[in-house]
């Protein structure tokens, strides 16, 4: 159990990074920095991990990936929205 918490305290930093640059995004509407195809691999990257975890009925994996993937594909959209 001790391993599981520090996985899912990893997951909490590394999922919550994307925050600041959605926040930055959707206040600016500024995209120019934003990469498509380093998102889209990103993206696909975190789905894969998140099926991954699914077949480990890791809780760490599934809820970090799981909201990982809808922060990247948010910043996909708004890249694509406000190109």
């Amino acid at each position: 159990m001790h391993i599981e918490l520090i996985g899912l305290l990893a997951a909490c930093c590394t999922t919550f990074s994307f925050l600041p640059q959605i926040i930055q995004i959707y206040k600016t509407r500024v995209t120019d920095g934003i990469s498509i195809g380093m998102y889209l691999i990103f993206s696909t990257g975190v789905l894969l991990w998140l099926i991954y975890g699914l077949f480990l009925n890791s809780p760490s994996l599934i809820i970090a990936n799981g909201l990982t993937l809808v922060l990247a594909v948010s910043v996909l959209i708004m890249k694509l929205i406000w190109k």
